[in-house]
C-alpha cells in the first residue's frame, strides 16, 4: 500500500481522523506522517487542551460566579488570558493563580501531590513515607543510647541496625 499523500513511498503510519462526525482513514509513509503530525501539534498543541479544560469549571453554586480577575504580579498575565491561550507566563503565575489551578491540576493527572516512579531496575520499591525509614530511626537511636551511655541498649540497637542492612542488601 502506498502513501495516500504523496503516492511514492510505502504507507507505514495508519491514521484515523474523525472530522465533524466523519470517520477518515489515511496510510502515510514516514516523511508525510511527520510532516503531518507537525501541522496538527501546530493546529492544536498542550496550551489548548489546558486553555479547554480551565473552561470546564464548574460553579459551586447555581448562581453566576463573578468573574476572575486575578493578576500576575510578575508578568501582568491574568487568569483570563491563562484561560484563552493556556499558558503561564512566568513561574510566578503558578502561586498567583494557586487557587484555581490546583483543581484544574487535580482533574488531569488525578492527584494535586507529584508521586513520581520507581526504575525498572529498582530492588527496592520506593513508598512516598513522611516518617524516617526504620533504618534511619534505628541510627538516631543508637546515637542517643551512645550519647546517653546506655552500651547495652546501644549494642542492641547496633545489631538490629545490621540485621536490618543485611536484609535490605540480600533484597
Amino acid at each position: 500500500m502506498l502513501c495516500d499523500i504523496c503516492g511514492k513511498n510505502p504507507a507505514t503510519v495508519h491514521l484515523t481522523e474523525i472530522i465533524d462526525e466523519q470517520m477518515n482513514e489515511l496510510h502515510l509513509c514516514e516523511d508525510c506522517a511527520r510532516h503531518k503530525s507537525a501541522a496538527m501539534e501546530q493546529q492544536f498543541g498542550l496550551s489548548d487542551l489546558l486553555a479547554g479544560m480551565a473552561d470546564f469549571e464548574k460553579p459551586s453554586s447555581d448562581k453566576e460566579e463573578e468573574p476572575v480577575t486575578i493578576k500576575c504580579p510578575a508578568c501582568g498575565l491574568t487568569y483570563a488570558d491563562f484561560k484563552k491561550i493556556g499558558r503561564l507566563g512566568c513561574g510566578e503565575c503558578f502561586n498567583a493563580f494557586r487557587k484555581y489551578l490546583a483543581p484544574l491540576l487535580k482533574r488531569i493527572h488525578g492527584s494535586n501531590q507529584h508521586v513520581g516512579k520507581n526504575p525498572a531496575k529498582a530492588k527496592i520499591t520506593l513508598k512516598p513515607n513522611k516518617k524516617k525509614s526504620g533504618l534511619q530511626e534505628l541510627k538516631d537511636q543508637l546515637q542517643k543510647a551512645i550519647q546517653q551511655e546506655a552500651f547495652e541498649e546501644a549494642a542492641r540497637l547496633r545489631d538490629q541496625i545490621k540485621k536490618m542492612s543485611s536484609q535490605q542488601d540480600s533484597a
